[in-house]
């Protein structure tokens, strides 16, 4: 009889915030598959959980899932974490899930953390419709993923880095026009912090201030 892949969503800042149900899968689980073993031993540490891992990231799923499928067929229960938040938003995960699914083997996905939630409602911008765009492209494809977005009705919102902040910022102005936005860094942390206003207000903010820690912008929608 197959096992189980569970995805296991895994706090994006503060400890405290795993669910005690994340917990459990986790201690029952026969394998741990986590994007760096080293940033989710520290959790598992905190938790006193003793389960093997297994490296499992976005440079080496092509390569490894078919060993977890074979796993999986096997009989043993396998939970898949990511650094932080639930496992294929923006982290790896689909492709096993994926060949997890064609393969017949039972996938659940816990409910938890994921840093686009609380940003878009902390955000003070409508939120019962809105678009989730994950992390732009670095370089080919980004002008035209803005242009995509400046046309968006509904709220939508992007993760980004500290180091592509006031980039982003400066083509959203140049794209979007200048619109209201929220940006929302280290959620859940002891420094969490939002600023709100037009894209030009928030944009000066960090030209002022160095920008630290992960980061979800959220922008208004265009006008109908």
């Amino acid at each position: 009889m197959s096992g189980q892949l569970t995805l296991v969503p895994t706090p994006v800042g503060n400890l405290d915030d795993i669910t005690l149900r994340a917990i459990k899968v986790l201690k029952e689980s026969d394998l741990i598959l986590a994007e760096d073993t080293r940033t989710s031993s520290k959790l598992l540490n905190h938790l006193e959980i003793r389960v093997p891992m297994r490296s499992h990231h976005q440079h080496n799923e092509h390569k490894t899932s078919e060993n977890v499928i074979e796993d999986l067929k096997s009989g043993q229960n396998i939970a898949l974490i990511s650094d932080a938040g639930t496992p294929g938003i923006s982290d790896p995960g689909y492709l096993l899930v994926t060949a997890a699914a064609e393969a017949g083997v039972r996938v659940e996905c816990l409910p938890g953390p994921t840093a686009i939630i609380p940003a878009l409602v902390v955000s003070g911008l409508p939120c019962n419709r809105f678009y989730f765009e994950g992390f732009l492209p670095h370089k080919k494809g980004r002008q035209t993923r803005w242009k995509y977005l400046a046309e968006m009705e509904c709220t939508f919102a992007i993760y980004e880095s500290p180091y592509r902040v006031v980039k982003s910022l400066e083509q959203a102005l140049e794209f979007l026009g200048d619109r209201q936005c929220a940006t929302v860094r280290e959620i859940s942390k002891k420094f969490e912090e939002v600023n709100r206003g037009k894209v030009s207000e928030v944009l000066e903010h960090f030209k002022n201030k160095n920008p630290k820690g992960e980061f979800v912008i959220v922008f208004e929608g265009k006008s109908s």
